[in-house]
């Protein structure tokens, strides 16, 4: 159980973990363009050794279970170390646990045959590949209803035609976990299968990148706008059963929005420790920023954000830990997921006026974080379905008023107290 204080060995790993970022992975980024390009060999000179003194330290893919290879940690302790990764977004390709791999591996563990688990997932385990979740389409987003990318069944093979939109780090993955019509006369959460495809597969086409921080070059992003034109797989390469795409997506999206919003704690985090730094640092006027009242508000708002949504996550982190049910905890989740993009966006923000034209040019990264605020808002399901999520959870099981106040009535309250103690007051009289 976490009450507040980590034990002193996973402490231990934390520390280390937060050196390692500090002295080993921040240096990447500045020498490291896309930590995904395995086609660069200083890429390929630096990464893989530290990734090895990941493993060697036991912290590698610490979300996954001892069956697939990982500690087993469980969501409280992956937080605390996901907390410390989220500083930097290369951390966590360094320690195995990055988005949508860790999702779709969980995906493959579940609906795929022990073929797709030698073939796809145990490289994805071992850092060897990359994958691309690939659900979203260009003229409907990510409602299921408007989806027409579909796939017909030839024979042996499956055909998919049809295209999608910000399918995430398809530039560099190996293979897609692509969502397809296949049931088009099902209902709308039972149209759909989920299908593995190899991005060498003819007929699949990028069209072009799509990059989502404002900063990279266009046609040149990591996500793709894919095209499928008689893409044809193996029937095999279903997975899980026909029309159950949504049931396998449950199976990433609730750990990948508690994920995101781990790592968020430490991006968010990041801001506020350059904020303070730059407070104490800089003067104008013939004092510190440290001594304006309104920095200091600034800073102390930062702060109370970061707690409270910090905590919100730990304990939704527990509480998957303590029923092992994503659907038991979707309110919690949801909550975390619709806080997530206004912490960082607030944070980042304040930390950006603080160092005033610095912080909005490229030598600082907060207009990155700010732009990430909104991918968070946006990324496994928008903050306006979180919020609905989240309130009909809370609706659930409540029982209407009985009659025709409210049950906190203060007269009809009043009302009651006197008829309970009418002896009493009767005797004594009222006061």
């Amino acid at each position: 159980m976490w009450d507040f204080e980590t034990d002193p060995d996973y402490q231990r790993e934390l520390d280390w973990a937060a050196a390692f970022l500090r002295e080993e992975i921040e240096p990447l980024q500045y020498v490291v363009p896309n930590i995904l390009d395995r086609a660069n060999p200083v890429r390929e000179a630096l990464i893989p050794p530290l990734q090895r003194q990941v493993r060697e330290r036991g912290l590698w893919a610490t979300h996954l279970g001892p069956e697939l290879g990982g500690p087993g940690h469980g969501q409280v302790k992956l937080a605390l170390l996901n907390e410390i990764l989220g500083a930097l977004p290369t951390a966590p390709v360094i320690f195995g646990c990055q988005a949508p791999d860790s999702g779709n591996a969980e995906i493959i563990a579940v609906y795929g045959t022990e073929e797709h688990k030698k073939r796809y997932l145990q490289p994805l385990l071992d850092g060897e590949i990359y994958s691309c979740f690939s659900m979203t389409e260009p003229q409907g987003g990510s409602d299921p209803q408007t989806f027409t990318t579909n796939a017909v069944l030839d024979g042996d093979d499956w055909v998919i035609n049809g295209e999608k939109w910000f399918s995430s780090n398809a530039r560099y993955a190996e293979f897609l976990i692509v969502m397809a019509v296949t049931e088009p006369d099902g209902s709308p959460y039972r149209r759909h299968s989920m299908f593995i495809v190899p991005t060498d597969t003819p007929g699949v086409d990028i069209v072009r990148g799509v990059g989502h921080t404002g900063f990279e070059p266009l046609d040149e992003g990591t996500h793709a706008y894919l095209r499928f034109t008689d893409a044809r797989v193996p029937k095999d390469n279903l997975l899980g059963g026909r029309g159950q795409a949504f049931a396998a997506a449950q199976t990433r999206l609730g750990g990948g929005r508690i994920h995101h919003a781990m790592r968020t704690v430490g991006m968010a985090r990041r801001a506020l420790d350059m904020m303070l730094e730059r407070a104490v640092s800089r003067r104008t006027q013939g004092e510190l920023l440290a001594n304006k009242q309104l920095v200091q508000e600034m800073i102390a708002e930062s702060w109370l954000d970061l707690e409270q949504f910090r905590l919100l996550v730990l304990r939704t982190a527990w509480r998957i830990d303590r029923y092992q049910d994503y659907q038991r905890v979707r309110g919690d989740i949801s909550a975390v997921k619709l806080a997530m993009p206004g912490v960082l966006h607030r944070i980042a923000s304040r930390a950006l006026q603080v160092h005033g034209s610095l912080g909005v040019s490229q030598e600082m990264p907060f207009m990155g974080m700010i732009a990430n605020a909104y991918h968070m808002g946006l990324a496994d399901g928008p903050t306006e379905v979180h919020k609905t999520t989240l309130a009909r959870s809370l609706l659930r099981g409540v029982e209407p008023a009985p009659g025709l106040w409210p049950t906190q009535h203060i007269p009809a309250k009043r009302d009651a107290a006197l008829a309970k103690y009418a002896d009493v007051l009767t005797t004594v009289g009222p006061r």
